[in-house]
């Protein structure tokens, strides 16, 4: 979870902007919340846009506007129904949210795929623990190649099978200091992980937009 003072407010035909007083780590379509804000500001909403200049509202045709004689950083835009509300700054400051959580796979899911009956509870709980962290390092991954993702839904069931792969090989490395645990006279397991397999199934690390 990451969280950004807001220091500055405003909104125009009925998108809002927010300036943060440091650079957010968001992504278009992403979703964040507002506290301490104002009361026509707080609540959770989308990314729209990231503008490094003056919003100026909106023309005919619906595309958004910009004073390019005006440079502002860190502003988060995004659709938001209500009066206008000049660009003013916010004192004291708010907050903005940002958690990244992502669910394209579960536990039940990895466990099928590694065709294991767990023992107990804290093997069900370390199998959640590999299947939440895969997604969201898959996730991040992708979105450093530039893809937008929803946190909810899997891109493709490519993109499940690569994030249900990696999980299963978090669940195998368990115990073990770089590689899957194995047994002195059975010789060095071979390593997965992260492989071009899954790679390829991710997407990764080949770029949205070549």
């Amino acid at each position: 979870m990451a969280v950004y003072q807001v220091i500055f407010t405003q909104r125009i035909d009925d998108y809002a902007v927010v300036q943060t007083l440091t650079e957010p780590e968001l992504d278009l379509g992403l979703p964040f919340t507002l506290a301490s804000s104002g009361s026509t500001f707080n609540g959770t909403h989308n990314v729209y846009a990231l503008p490094a200049y003056l919003f100026t509202g909106v023309d005919s045709q619906g595309d958004l506007m910009f004073n390019y004689q005006v440079p502002i950083p860190n502003q988060v835009l995004f659709y938001d129904a209500g009066d206008d509300a000049e660009r003013t700054a916010l004192i004291p400051q708010g907050t903005l949210t940002y958690t990244e959580t992502c669910t394209w796979v579960l536990g039940p899911a990895v466990g099928t795929w590694l065709g294991i009956a767990l023992a107990g509870v804290d093997e069900t709980a370390f199998l959640t623990q590999c299947a939440s962290s895969a997604s969201n390092f898959i996730f991040r991954r992708r979105q450093e190649s530039g893809y937008t993702d929803s946190l909810t839904t899997s891109p493709g069931t490519d993109v499940t099978l690569a994030t249900t792969m990696y999980a299963g090989a978090l669940y195998r490395q368990r115990g073990a200091v770089n590689d899957f645990a194995g047994f002195t006279d059975m010789g060095t397991p071979v390593s997965t992980g992260l492989s071009p397999l899954i790679k390829q199934l991710a997407g990764i690390p080949r770029p949205a937009v070549a």
